[in-house]
């Protein structure tokens, strides 16, 4: 089995694909769980959809969490 990570770097190019995805990362689902976390620029219905709930076993959770820039 692979680990979050590898999932996540295995799908991460393909999520940053989709139109308003800013970023990919690991966190927490609502129940605590190690979930691969895609961060939406803005709302936007169409990429939610295209997003899978789950890769590889792991949840996969959509958070609005506006552009996302170097500090």
């Amino acid at each position: 089995m692979k680990t979050i990570g590898e999932v996540k770097q295995a799908n991460e190019a393909e999520l940053l694909a989709l139109p308003d995805v800013a970023s990919v990362g690991i966190g927490l689902d609502e129940k605590g769980s190690p979930a691969i976390v895609v961060g939406l620029a803005r709302e936007n219905v169409r990429t939610q959809a295209l997003i899978p709930q789950e890769l590889e076993t792991y949840p996969v959770t959509v958070k609005i969490t506006g552009q996302l820039g170097a500090q």
